[in-house]
């Protein structure tokens, strides 16, 4: 009895250890990037010994994957969850708004996952294929979404035409969510929020000459 009170112990203490890490290792690199995080800032950040840090991640790239790993766990599931019921009436730039707004609500929410990702795209730092592998799935999936939310907001002019514009404007969506976010850390009077309008407008007009030449 005493030794499987032990055991089990011992694995809430690992599972802890390992989430602490986790949550230091992603305030530490979305401040620094990955070049300026050493496993001895990680170490002071936590205070558990070097031995926790290799035993859980074995490497810094494993650790960095793994902080990739659980923040697009996190984002995408926050992402399902804001837009789990969509409009269903309404213009084009009314349901464009309402899934531009409550995907800032997420960007807002999650800034230290955005940050990394974003110093990691923007840089070579991180040349591990585990790593690079991680960055490429995180945005890939992130255009999956602005392809549901493109979609979402031209479905009235039915399913092909919806999912060809959205297959069209995808990267620009993205693009725009990216300069938003960072505009908005460059500059915090400029909140994610205050610039969905602009972009809203744009990706509609966008989208309606797209539907336009479609129909053509």
């Amino acid at each position: 009895m005493k030794r499987g009170t032990t055991a089990q112990n011992g694995n809430r203490r690992g599972r802890r250890s390992r989430e602490e890490i986790l949550d230091a290792a992603a305030h530490v690199m979305s401040l620094r990037g990955y070049a300026g995080t050493s496993i001895s800032s990680i170490i002071a950040e936590t205070g558990l010994p070097r031995s926790a840090i290799y035993y859980h991640f074995h490497s810094k790239g494993g650790l960095l994957s793994a902080v990739m790993a659980r923040g697009a766990h996190e984002f995408f599931a926050a992402m399902r969850a804001a837009h789990a019921h969509p409009p269903e009436g309404g213009t084009h730039r009314e349901r464009m708004a309402w899934y531009m707004n409550r995907t800032a609500e997420v960007f807002t929410a999650r800034p230290e996952f955005l940050r990394l990702h974003i110093l990691l795209i923007m840089s070579d730092e991180a040349t591990e294929a585990e790593v690079a592998e991680m960055n490429r799935q995180v945005r890939a999936e992130g255009r999956g979404y602005m392809r549901v939310m493109i979609s979402g907001a031209f479905a009235d002019e039915g399913p092909e035409i919806a999912q060809a514009v959205a297959e069209e404007l995808d990267h620009f969506a993205i693009a725009g969510f990216d300069g938003c976010f960072v505009n908005a850390q460059c500059d915090p009077a400029c909140t994610v929020a205050s610039q969905m309008a602009r972009l809203t407008d744009a990706m509609v007009a966008l989208g309606e000459a797209a539907v336009a030449r479609y129909k053509a």
